[in-house]
């Protein structure tokens, strides 16, 4: 049964009948059965169902626990005996969110000697953004448009983890988010679909490699199918309502992306979509994922999401809720319990067929068999490894390049940055000037928080004696005397750098937030400090975009820094002082204003845009304008750029042609500057209101000054196609304004047609 309205796939039915369409490959193919594995078959009729429920229960591994608590609840710990006489018992599939090679062996030794099925255990985490060397969060990653960044930062992490026991992490996060109130925008790629087809697929290559067999290799595992990121309000596990046809133009790319690099599991999702939640969605994890796409790999919920179908009002009890899970297509439960629980009744009544629950193990075993645990159960839990392959150099030196290449400049007046290393003195301010704990940011499991490095060591290895370090303000909370001694550290320095924003739980899971704006204690800090009249460098820590005011807005400088992981101080420094220029660009728009969330920049036009000065009865706020502060793609470095006219080749797309789309980009100042170009489009008469701009490629360019390079592009048909009420692909005859720019709001457009 179709979990969505279906009249939302029809109500422009007439419209598309009547449209000249180009008929594109749609983002499915043909559901695909394999053969039968023998090995598989055999094993999966020598299990009783207690034991086909045991492969499907995955549990917090209570024994190996390196860190403080990460998931909601620890209520279901368990001693280590137990553990052990429930694998032993066929009752536990795997762990996760335990490191440790020794305890990895011990607890594998008993699935694959004291069990009578002899099935090893797999081993998760939530390696998101590292493990004990942390890089920085996905989306100040993201911010650098650098796939192949994405892919050696994934593989580095894939390194670790797997140096530790870990086989399967559950990364990446490939859910487009559009509202910055949400707190899981941390972990994603940001608000566009094309930026986070290419990431997905550079993180899920870099977990996975070359060999899933490989024992330095991770297996991916992206999250959350589906439509996580568009909760409503931006409130956490908060309900999804949207057509279809934007499930699967925006939300769902991302996903089928991946797992066509290789990735053979994901996790649903928290939320429901039109009032069917996800882990009970048979139409989404059967009829799409299987039945169209034919993936042939697991599905795990998410932690107790299948027990939540209950409070959802969408199961009555635990056995109602295991069925709806399992029979959706929700192969494995997430530390409820719930399956070893109630599935063996469940079978017996028929509520659930053997078939069904015999295909969810075929899923199962043909993951563990794709990772080699059947060749070599102990596969990633060597001990020298464990001592040679955490905390590289070579990692480190990674994780400085990517908080580099992380940062985001979004204005230096007065050219402000990068400041002297020399002659000059520097006060440094604000609740992050020597913290450590932050560095890493929200989920990171396993950090090595005594090894980062924050700001003040970072700046007094170029200053010494010339900087001054005040904090001012804890980072919700004033500081007795905290002002004043930044006030007066600011009036004796020549320049100060602001360091303040959010810390690190204030974003991920549970974190959403009504006003996204810097913290008031902060505020208050950085209002005090401008009063002095010292030029202000402002160094933004966040898991979000922010909604910038008063000093903080007004500052002579402003640089994203996110959280950048481990070497936070040294990836910082390394810009401020001039040894390295910013090159990031925005994955998500700033807001004027908290209140213009969900704001992104590919929105659709509506009948009324502000196009003069004139506001009465536009598409806008009293307040505001409806533009971004800063929009998607914004980034600037320490030289300066010109963009020539976009041109196009010819007038004319044919079916199955191409175009090439060329724009010369000079540098025009007299530093080296690195360039990330960007195409847009927008299809300007089409039978459904398409997006103002659509990001359809990035370019990266390196310019001496005074140097220009012409930048080329190719488009085809399929990249003008969008989602019709049909649910079909393709693109539609007509005119098209295509851009090479700097961002979603700039350069200048030329124009071609396609033509049926």
């Amino acid at each position: 049964m179709n979990a969505f309205n279906p009249s939302r796939r029809f109500f422009l039915k007439g419209a598309v009948a009547t449209a000249a369409l180009v008929p594109v490959a749609a983002p499915g193919f043909a559901k695909v059965t394999p053969a039968p594995d023998p090995f598989i078959e055999k094993l999966i009729k020598s299990l009783t169902v207690e034991e086909k429920a045991g492969q499907l229960s995955l549990y917090g591994d209570s024994t190996r626990f390196d860190g403080a608590p990460i998931n909601p609840t620890s209520e279901q710990a368990q001693t280590k005996e137990k553990v052990k006489a429930d694998i032993a018992a066929g009752k536990i599939t795997g762990l996760f969110n335990g490191i440790g090679v020794a305890g990895g062996r011990e607890l594998q030794q008993v699935a694959i000697e004291q069990s009578r099925s002899k099935i090893p255990l797999i081993f998760g985490g939530d390696i998101i953004h590292g493990l004990k060397t942390t890089f920085p969060i996905p989306l100040g990653e993201s911010a650098s448009f650098d796939t192949d960044l994405a892919m050696r930062t994934a593989r580095a992490s894939a390194l670790e983890a797997t140096a530790k026991g870990i086989h399967w992490t559950f990364a990446p996060m490939v859910d487009v988010a559009r509202d910055q109130r949400w707190g899981r925008v941390a972990e994603g790629s940001g608000e566009d679909t094309w930026l986070g087809i290419q990431l997905a697929i550079a993180r899920v290559k870099g977990f996975q490699g070359n060999n899933l067999k490989d024992d330095r290799t991770m297996l991916a595992c992206p999250k959350h199918f589906a439509a996580y990121g568009a909760v409503q309000g931006g409130m956490e596990y908060n309900t999804v309502d949207i057509p279809e046809t934007t499930l699967r133009e925006v939300h769902l790319p991302p996903f089928k992306a991946a797992f066509d690099a290789g990735a053979i599991t994901t996790m649903s999702s928290f939320n429901d979509i039109a009032g069917v939640p996800s882990t009970g969605n048979h139409y989404l994890l059967t009829d799409i994922l299987r039945g169209e796409w034919g993936f042939k790999g697991l599905v795990v919920s998410d932690y107790t999401s299948e027990e939540e179908l209950i409070l959802h009002g969408y199961a009555a009890d635990g056995a109602d809720a295991t069925a709806k899970s399992l029979n959706a297509g929700c192969d494995v439960s997430m530390q409820s319990g719930l399956y070893i629980k109630y599935l063996p009744e469940l079978v017996k009544s028929g509520k659930v067929k053997m078939a069904t629950l015999d295909e969810a193990v075929r899923r199962v075993l043909y993951v563990k068999k794709a990772l080699g645990l059947f060749d070599n159960p102990y596969r990633s839990l060597d001990l020298g490894r464990e001592q040679t392959d955490v905390r590289r150099a070579d990692t480190i030196a990674l994780a400085r390049e990517a908080g580099r290449k992380s940062c985001v400049l979004l204005k230096n007046e007065g050219n402000l940055l990068p400041l002297p290393k020399t002659g000059k003195t520097v006060a440094l301010i604000g609740p992050f000037v020597n913290d450590k704990e932050n560095c890493p940011g929200p989920w990171a499991v396993f950090p090595d928080v005594a090894s980062c490095v924050p700001l003040e060591p970072a700046f007094r290895a170029v200053l010494g004696d010339r900087l001054t370090v005040v904090k001012g303000s804890d980072v919700e909370a004033p500081i007795d005397g905290g002002i004043a001694a930044a006030v007066k550290a600011a009036q004796a320095a020549d320049i100060v750098v602001l360091a303040i924003g959010e810390a690190g739980n204030m974003s991920g899971e549970a974190q959403s937030r009504v006003d996204i704006s810097v913290p008031a204690p902060q505020l208050a800090l950085a209002e005090a400090v401008a009063a002095t009249g010292k030029p202000v460098v402002v160094l933004l820590k966040h898991g979000r975009a922010i909604a910038l005011t008063g000093a903080v807005r007004n500052a002579q400088t402003i640089l994203c820094t996110w959280f950048l992981g481990s070497e936070e101080g040294h990836s910082v420094a390394d810009l401020v002082f001039g040894d390295f220029a910013p090159q990031g660009r925005l994955p998500v728009s700033f807001p004027q204003a908290s209140g213009q969330e969900p704001f992104y920049y590919n929105h659709r036009i509506t009948g009324r845009p502000q196009i003069t000065d004139d506001k009465n009865f536009k598409s806008r706020y009293r307040e505001v304008t409806n533009e971004a502060l800063y929009p998607f793609g914004h980034g600037l470095t320490y030289s300066t750029l010109s963009y020539g006219a976009t041109a196009v080749s010819t007038a004319t797309l044919t079916l199955t042609g191409s175009i090439q789309v060329t724009a010369t980009v000079t540098n025009t100042g007299a530093r080296r500057a690195h360039e990330v170009a960007q195409l847009y489009i927008h299809d300007k008469v089409a039978s459904m209101t398409q997006p103002i701009r659509a990001l359809k490629g990035i370019k990266h360019l390196d310019l001496e000054p005074g140097q220009s390079a012409t930048v080329t592009f190719e488009l085809t048909a399929a990249d003008l196609a969008f989602v019709h009420p049909n649910l079909k692909t393709a693109a539609e005859a007509g005119r098209f304004d295509v851009w090479v720019a700097p961002s979603a709001t700039g350069g200048t457009p030329a124009t071609f047609e396609l033509k049926a």
